[in-house]
């Protein structure tokens, strides 16, 4: 009897993960919508790629696994058994580039699959929605053979197909801030006009002085601990000019005309706009190869506590963890979750991020069925609310951009015997926040450019 109990319940649990994202996730959270709960999915599979990159970069690792007994290869042995595995490849810098690139290679099958989707009654919708086991499976496939690439030219050549992929996704995370920044204002301004407007006024008011102070702040720092009176002409160029950008984007947010055509455009969308700005600029010149102009955080505060100037690290020593790469991470989660949940009636960014509500997708599905159950509810019978192939292509750039914010953007040689910062890393992420200003400022006059187009 348990043994047929423990079939039935095998039996059901296949079924589950051979299903749908109805089935999926309908133990654990309310009734949502198809899309929703499919994108969350997705994300979830980034996200176990993204931990165990961290688990094989982590200090220590290759001392721990030539630990163990028979496992690696020159590491401890038992009698009648010599390791076979190669830790120095399933660890560290490789393994993060292998674990990348598997995950790429797995949103980029589904990028080609899933090109012109327009509804779930095509069968390639219940592929998207649905066989997570068997996708799964398929990840698992292409991340284990990437870890048999030889060495040689792939890393040189994975490493600039990072860089260019980690451009296109902090372009992506600029639109997704922006989106957000619209959404956060015309929900606040909506509130304030509904009732107690004092108290939303305020609160508005607030958020957006204090993120004009951080940047200020930021701006401050960045004067003084990463530029010499006499040295590090670059960065002062980089911080100068983007405070200049930032400061004519907030002038435009609050003209007249602007105000006119976009009545819920404002300064609490440009002070966001602002503090990401420099967010970027630092991060760019936490890239920089000259030490002298790169300070560690460490630095920063052993200076600021002990009043001596710290002598800066040779260009050698390598650091993989540091406080631009923990920011890093964390923004990029906060997009992946934002990316998986969004629901915009912003116009323009809808454009640009290749989604659209239909109107199957604007009912109210939080109400439980008859029988209690949870399920996610399919939204996507007439028209899909966002492009299949356009999320997974955003989640390869994801994938690459992870491999760089991991390997802190470093450079190796093709026998991965040295590591250095690069300059393309510091020029890329400071031409991304030109390009993401210039999208903002885009998307403030659009509408008088455009002026037959409805951006209502």
């Amino acid at each position: 009897m348990g043994a047929c109990l423990a079939i039935c319940s095998l039996a059901s649990c296949a079924s589950c993960l051979c299903g749908g994202a109805s089935c999926l996730l309908c133990s654990c959270c309310p009734s949502a919508k198809n899309s929703v709960v499919t994108r969350l999915t997705y994300g979830i599979f980034l996200l176990l790629g993204t931990i165990i990159s961290c688990i094989m970069i982590a200090p220590g690792i290759e001392a721990q696994l030539k630990k163990i007994p028979g496992f690696c290869e020159g590491g401890a042995s038992i009698p009648f058994f010599q390791g076979k595995v190669n830790c120095d490849v399933i660890v560290g810098f490789k393994s993060v580039y292998r674990m990348c690139f598997g995950l790429a290679g797995f949103f980029f099958l589904f990028t080609l699959i899933m090109i012109q989707v327009k509804s779930t009654k095509d069968p390639r919708g219940r592929l998207q929605n649905g066989f997570w086991f068997f996708k799964f499976l398929a990840l698992v496939g292409i991340t284990v053979g990437a870890f048999f690439i030889p060495d040689g030219t792939f890393t040189t050549v994975w490493f600039y197909f990072g860089v260019v992929g980690a451009f296109c996704f902090i372009l992506i995370q600029l639109l997704l801030l922006i989106d957000f920044a619209h959404s956060w204002n015309q929900a606040w301004v909506q509130n304030m006009e509904d009732g107690n407007s004092k108290c939303w006024f305020i609160a508005l008011l607030a958020c957006t002085v204090l993120n004009y102070l951080f940047s200020i702040a930021a701006v401050t720092v960045l004067y003084i601990f990463y530029t010499k009176p006499d040295d590090c002409t670059a960065n002062k160029v980089f911080i100068s000019l983007n405070l200049i950008f930032c400061i004519i984007v907030s002038v435009v947010s609050i003209l007249p005309k602007i105000q006119e055509a976009q009545p819920h455009s404002g300064l609490l969308q440009a002070s966001v706009i602002t503090l990401y700005t420099m967010y970027v600029t630092w991060s760019a010149m936490t890239n920089e190869p000259e030490r002298k102009c790169n300070p560690s955080l460490l630095s920063i505060v052993q200076q600021t506590t002990s009043n001596t100037t710290v002598a800066p690290p040779s260009n050698s020593v390598v650091q993989w963890w540091d406080a631009q790469s923990i920011v890093g991470l964390v923004i990029f989660f906060l997009c992946v979750l934002y990316a998986s949940i969004r629901s915009s009636n912003n116009a323009q960014v809808n454009k640009l991020m290749m989604t659209e509500e239909s109107e199957s997708s604007k009912g109210n599905f939080a109400a439980p069925p008859e029988d209690g159950l949870h399920r996610a509810v399919d939204n996507e019978q007439d028209a899909v609310t966002y492009s299949y192939s356009f999320f997974h292509f955003c989640l390869l750039l994801a994938s690459l951009y992870i491999m760089m914010t991991l390997t802190n953007w470093y450079r190796p040689t093709s026998d991965y015997s040295t590591v250095q910062s690069a300059w393309s890393a510091v020029w890329v992420k400071i031409s991304s926040s030109w390009i993401g200003l210039l999208l903002y400022l885009w998307t403030l006059v659009a509408p008088l450019v455009l002026s037959n187009r409805d951006f209502s």
